[in-house]
Formats: C-alpha cells, sequence, structure tokens
C-alpha cells in the first residue's frame, strides 16, 4: 500500500499513473481546503494560485497540457476554447481541470465546484460524478468497443440524465510524459465521435493502455456546464 494505493498485481505502468493521480488528488484536495476557489477574483489568478500551490507544497512543477479553470458561462466551453478571462462570482460554477507531470508520470484531474447552494447546479455536479462512474461501469463490463461507440455512450447518458454532453471527446491516453502520439489526423487515442479503432487494444510493444474518461454536461439554457475527469483503467 502506498499512499493509500493497494499495488499487489498492478502492472508498474499503472501503478505509477495511479500514484500521479493520487498526488493530484492531493493538490485538489489543497485547492478546496484553502478556500481559494472564491469568488473576486480572475480564472487566471485562480490558475496562478494553483500552480503554485502545486511548486511549493506538491513538488508539482508541470503540466502536460494546458491549465483549465473556468467559470460561469466559461463552463460550457470545450477543452480546445480559449474564452475571455472572467472573475469567479457568487453563485458560479467553477470547473478545474489540470494534468500534472508527478516523476514523470501523466495524471489528468477534473473537477467541478460550486459557489453557494443553487439546488440545480448542485444536481448538475451530482450527476456528472455519478454518471462517470455509471461509464466507468459499463466500459468494464465491453469486450470490443471502438472510440466512437464510446462517445455514443456518453452523449447518450448525458440525455438520461438531463443534460448535454459538451465535450469534444470523452477522453484520451496517459502515460510517460510525453504519452503515445498517434499522426494528426489519427483519432485512435482518444474517445472521439470519428474514432472507429477498438480502444480496448494493446499498444505497439504489446502493452495495456491506460485512459482518461471524462464527462462534461452542460445546459446551455442555465448557462451552466460541470466536468469531472480521471483515470479509467
Amino acid at each position: 500500500m502506498i499512499n493509500g494505493i493497494a499495488i499487489n498485481g498492478m502492472n508498474n505502468t499503472k501503478q505509477k499513473l495511479a500514484l500521479a493521480e493520487q498526488r493530484s488528488k492531493e493538490l485538489f484536495a489543497a485547492i478546496e481546503g484553502r478556500g481559494l476557489i472564491a469568488p473576486g477574483k480572475t480564472e487566471s489568478e485562480l490558475i496562478t494560485e494553483i500552480v503554485e500551490l502545486a511548486k511549493n507544497e506538491f513538488g508539482i512543477e508541470e503540466f502536460w497540457h494546458k491549465k483549465i479553470v473556468r467559470a460561469g458561462v466559461n463552463t460550457l466551453q470545450p477543452y480546445s476554447s480559449n474564452p475571455p478571462d472572467v472573475v469567479i462570482q457568487n453563485d458560479d460554477m467553477v470547473i478545474v481541470d489540470f494534468g500534472p507531470v508527478v516523476d514523470g508520470w501523466e495524471a489528468d484531474l477534473g473537477r467541478t465546484y460550486v459557489i453557494g447552494n443553487d439546488p440545480l447546479k448542485l444536481k448538475l455536479k451530482s450527476d456528472i460524478e455519478t454518471a462517470w462512474h455509471e461509464a466507468r461501469a459499463w466500459y468494464a463490463g465491453q469486450n470490443n468497443l471502438t472510440g466512437a461507440a464510446y462517445f455514443n455512450y456518453l452523449t447518450q447518458l448525458a440525455k438520461k440524465y438531463g443534460w448535454e454532453y459538451a465535450g469534444e471527446i470523452g477522453g484520451h491516453i496517459v502515460g510517460h510524459y510525453p504519452h503515445e502520439q498517434l499522426a494528426p489526423d489519427d483519432l485512435g487515442l482518444d474517445i472521439h465521435p470519428d474514432n472507429h479503432a477498438g480502444i480496448l487494444q494493446n499498444d505497439p510493444e504489446g502493452k495495456p493502455r491506460h485512459w482518461i474518461l471524462e464527462i462534461h454536461f452542460v445546459d446551455r439554457e442555465k448557462n451552466i456546464g460541470g466536468f469531472f475527469e480521471q483515470l479509467l483503467n
């Protein structure tokens, strides 16, 4: 047992990815516990505070993808967007999405926070977390699965919960930084509507790939969105 993670029977890559995620979860717990997510500061100011906390107290200095904090209407935006920086408001939903590199291994963690007690926003936060675990359980029962089929499942899952799926993808692989890359037009390592390749297959070395599953549900009429992601397998 290392940092609460049972490692018996885990392959070495899985163990290292799990430890990277655990360190990232500790960082996110500190973000919340210290009240960093608060109204009156801009998204970019919160990003700066998180980066400083990660470096000074967790030894995390590198991130493998762009650092994301989105509040209010910006929570509707997919990963690829770069919306204008906004000030966090008293009743906002706030998404935090960071990809720490821990001892050379990639994590990717996304969480949603609700400032205030709005019932609909709290429901969205709860639904995305519940849906993530439902989608993980469904994945575990599959013997043959394409990225497109899994993405379609996620869009239907959003409708089941009464939301719209807003992500451009539903997940991707992680590994030792930088993780395996394909040609720019090859979507085989993404849970993407146009990826018709099997996502349960091993990498070229015959080793299992390890996936991040991400859930992004929105209500465009209410201008709110929620996001949850972490290691799938």
